[in-house]
């Protein structure tokens, strides 16, 4: 068969795959499934209103035919991005896949599916609510990055690292400590898909 007609049929496939597993596979959260994924994050890495980790995975592609430098990226490659928000059992709660953006994770963030439903509220994410011990005003949900993340009402990440205090220090070991399950889950993911 030529390359076209089995090029075609793989992305029949694929798409028919997608089509068929995504409600299953990666269905839209419920505000109670936010707030079990909450109660995970508190218990496993003691951060609290934690709905989840993010980052991105360059994945390497071949150059793209008539794409120019699009697809190539900071790390001398030509890559797309999976940008994934991961809970504390190491499963994928939501993924955007397929910038080429080849700048920080800040701009794909943006830039993504992902980052504007959070941004404009629509991902059913529980209202704020009080720290655990806290009698101050209630918190907001928020999800965990790292330093390649701008910080937002929805994203929280790592204070700089220069002139820390050791409230600053602290914090940012509690924030490491609940971004290392996406981070784990990416290592599982390449795992299990040899080909990543």
């Amino acid at each position: 068969m030529g390359t076209s007609i089995i090029a075609g049929v793989g992305r029949a496939t694929c798409s028919a795959i997608w089509l068929t597993l995504k409600a299953s596979v990666l269905p839209h959260l419920t505000r109670q499934q936010w707030l079990d994924i909450d109660q995970g994050f508190l218990e496993r890495a003691q951060f609290p209103n934690c709905i989840g980790a993010l980052d991105g995975k360059h994945m390497r592609v071949k150059k793209p035919p008539n794409s120019g430098s699009q697809y190539y990226n900071y790390k001398q490659f030509f890559s797309v991005v999976l940008l994934a928000l991961a809970d504390t059992n190491y499963r994928f709660k939501i993924v955007d896949i397929g910038s080429y953006l080849s700048t920080a994770d800040a701009r794909i963030f943006r830039a993504s599916r992902m980052g504007r439903w959070l941004q404009s509220n629509q991902l059913d994410v529980p209202q704020p609510a009080n720290l655990p011990g806290s009698t101050g005003p209630p918190a907001p949900y928020v999800v965990v990055g790292d330093e390649g993340f701008a910080l937002s009402s929805h994203l929280m990440r790592p204070f700089p690292r220069r002139g820390l205090d050791g409230k600053r220090r602290n914090f940012n070991y509690s924030l490491s400590r609940a971004r290392r399950f996406v981070e784990c889950a990416f290592v599982m993911f390449c795992l299990v898909f040899f080909i990543f």
